[in-house]
């Protein structure tokens, strides 16, 4: 059960790039893991939706790579605002080197390097085979229901300012963050645990009366521990995407047949939708609706505009991977600059199209066309089964809460990412029941 281990792991040590020992473990390990994918004969042939899933991982990857190739100043100084970059080697007297397209070689290689867990998982679980959906998901539970109880103890700490509870320094005292620095990023590995709550509830209706009620039972003590972790966490974020996953994740539990299936669709397409537009427009750091930003560096709206205008001039190529933080001061407005610095967009689709330019929005853009023939397949199939399904809702939350945030930049929600797509690749997660009612019967059956 490699991959609910590793899962595991990455929930409990990857909750912050501040970790630099702990996420270096979390690399290590998920090398290994890909390296043992990558030589071991003895799977079977991965489906096309998992081809193709590895595929968009490894353009990523080259991507990356051209980024870092030194080249001659006649090709790397014509390239939009990097002939300020050479300009700047001419004024103090030296001659203009080689450099790669990053701006920030050794940041791109250590943000190359963040991505290691989320494919590593995705390796174990698609090529290794090494999983079963039922441990992914109580996993996942596990490191929710474990972050809830640290933060618990965070929020009762007597002094938040030196509390020992807090495991970074550069955190949201105060507030019952868990494994992570971010109260956000907390909300969301609790918002993504709902669904596979349901799906548990569903893959249990193949048990007996007794084993399905205990299910239920436990289910829905669980299911309480988040929702209250949820509040004392008190992140708007995990408020806001907490009521249409809820709503989609009532959809695993609910029989095919049912007709409220496609009213509970529409509920949650629109909580989404609302949950989105709240947040776009309240402050960064907000801790309730209402709140206007009183400076640039807490208004979304001013980063996304200041962002998408740095984009601009970096296309085609981009800025490199991992130089959002040196680019951005080069455009902000001096009246607009605070001692408060912006260490991410708040957008991640806006900062992969600066730092990875036409190639990463190309990337994009085909890795959501994929997703969402995958979700489809999820839906409307039933031999992909309940934790399919809830890695469809989980993922798309993880997608919806990118639009405002950074979340999928910490590899412990980067791994619970890769496990929810790789669930979403795999036709073998449906439960045994589902798929002996998918297996033409060979015997006479009386009624």
């Amino acid at each position: 059960m490699v991959a609910p281990i590793y899962l595991f792991a990455c929930l409990i040590l990857g909750g912050s790039a501040q970790g630099i020992w702990q996420n270096m473990i979390l690399q290590l390990a998920g090398v290994a893991i890909i390296a043992w994918a990558a030589f071991d004969g003895s799977g079977e042939r991965l489906s096309l939706a998992s081809r193709q899933l590895l595929l968009i991982a490894i353009g990523f990857i080259l991507l990356v790579a051209l980024q870092t190739i030194p080249l001659p100043p006649s090709v790397w100084a014509t390239l939009g605002p990097r002939a300020q970059v050479a300009d700047g080697f001419r004024a103090i007297g030296l001659a203009v080197p080689n450099e790669p397209l990053s701006l920030t070689p050794s940041a791109t290689l250590n943000s190359m390097l963040g991505a290691i867990p989320p494919i590593a998982i995705v390796c174990a679980m698609l090529r290794l085979r090494a999983y079963r959906p039922q441990w992914i998901g109580f996993a996942l539970i596990a490191g929710a229901v474990a972050g809830i109880a640290l933060g618990a103890m965070q929020a009762a700490s007597f002094n938040a300012e030196i509390s020992p509870w807090y495991l970074y320094a550069e955190t949201n005292v105060g507030s019952a963050v868990g494994f992570f620095a971010n109260v956000n990023h907390m909300a969301t590995l609790l918002v993504v645990a709902i669904p596979f709550l349901a799906a548990i509830v569903a893959a249990g209706r193949t048990k007996n009366v007794q084993r399905y009620s205990a299910i239920v039972a436990i289910s829905a003590g669980l299911a309480l521990v988040i929702v209250v972790g949820i509040a004392l966490n008190g992140s708007l974020a995990g408020y806001g995407l907490a009521l249409p996953v809820i709503a989609a994740s009532v959809i695993v539990i609910l029989p095919p047949a049912s007709r409220l299936r496609l009213w509970v669709v529409g509920a949650a397409a629109l909580l989404f939708v609302a949950a989105v537009a709240a947040l776009e427009i309240t402050p960064i750091g907000s801790s309730r609706i209402g709140e206007h930003a009183t400076t640039s560096v807490q208004s979304r709206a001013q980063i996304f505009s200041t962002t998408t205008r740095a984009a601009a001039d970096f296309m085609p190529f981009g800025s490199g991977l991992g130089s959002f933080q040196a680019v951005y001061p080069l455009y902000e407005r001096a009246e607009d600059v605070t001692t408060e610095y912006v260490v991410h967009a708040h957008n991640d689709y806006a900062e992969v199209a600066l730092e990875l330019g036409a190639g990463g929005v190309a990337l994009v853009l085909l890795f959501l066309a994929w997703w969402a023939a995958a979700v489809w397949r999820a839906w409307r199939s039933a031999e992909a089964g309940p934790f399919a399904r809830a890695g469809a809702i989980a993922s798309a939350a993880m997608l919806v809460h990118s639009l405002v945030d950074f979340p999928l930049r910490t590899a412990a929600i980067a791994a619970c990412f890769g496990a929810c797509i790789a669930l979403l690749a795999d036709s073998r997660a449906a439960p045994p029941k589902e798929k002996a009612q998918l297996r033409r019967k060979r015997h006479v059956e009386f009624k």
